[in-house]
């Protein structure tokens, strides 16, 4: 029977794989998602989301 991996496994497997840049980056590209998602919360500004949703199709309501 095989051994099943574990989530400590997949944490010590990611650990060696990904590198310092790409885990900053991805860091950096959550914190500006964050920030923008936060801040931009101005009515023009979600409107003109909620408008681009309707565009492509998804139904939001």
């Amino acid at each position: 029977m095989a051994e099943t991996e574990t989530v400590h496994d997949r944490i010590v497997h990611a650990r060696s794989e990904v590198t310092p840049t790409a885990a900053l980056m991805t860091v950096a590209l959550a914190a500006a998602l964050g920030f923008t998602l936060f801040f931009l919360q101005d009515p023009l500004a979600h409107d003109a989301m909620h408008n681009f949703r309707h565009a492509a199709g998804i139904t939001c309501h």
